[in-house]
């Protein structure tokens, strides 16, 4: 069903930037969790994880998020499957390979986890947030996305942990539909 969008999107991609089409990271649910590679279609320029470093002092969010509003490193398809979530369907391959679930807590990227100053109580008290597998989408995608802050990130992540069920999953799933629809909240 998804083969149409995959493959206008592989053919935008390389249109406009050429290869790589996929972009992979590696991340975990917690600092020093069991690691995998997350697999997304690329959105931004080839050396981006580079230029990141440099743009760390633009950053618009706290804690182990790297997110800035109008991030130079975007490309324009980028921009328009950002939008649309477009580029996080190759994750389905994830959720294939048993590394993640279509919900559960957002996987962070280790560079990015590296870098949290946080104690290792903070790293106790969460690491709940591991008992379960990492999602493509959960409740603080649909409560808010690139607006939520890392600590309220955590704590809607921790929730979940605490009262995951199929319903609460479907419920989410639904309310991930118009979320994406509609761009709310992605940059």
């Amino acid at each position: 069903l998804l083969s149409p969008i995959f493959l206008m999107t592989i053919i935008a991609i390389y249109l406009e930037s050429g290869r790589p089409i996929y972009f992979l990271q590696r991340r975990s649910s917690i600092k020093n969790g069991k690691e995998f590679f997350f697999i997304k279609f690329r959105s931004m320029v080839t050396n981006a994880e580079e230029l990141k470093t440099e743009l760390w002092k633009n950053n618009e969010t706290d804690g182990a998020l790297f997110k800035m509003k109008d991030d130079p490193r975007t490309t324009k398809v980028g921009k328009f499957i950002r939008k649309f979530s477009i580029d996080e369907l190759p994750q389905l391959f994830n959720v294939l390979l048993g590394d993640m679930s279509l919900v559960g807590p957002r996987p962070l990227p280790i560079s990015d986890l590296e870098r949290v100053e946080e104690s290792e109580e903070f790293w106790d008290a969460v690491k709940d947030r591991a008992s379960v597998r990492p999602g493509m989408t959960g409740l603080w995608q649909v409560s808010g996305r690139s607006s939520i802050k890392f600590r309220e990130m955590i704590l809607l992540d921790l929730y979940y942990v605490e009262n995951h069920s199929l319903l609460f999953d479907v419920e989410i799933l639904f309310e991930t539909i118009p979320t994406v629809l509609f761009g709310r909240g992605a940059y």
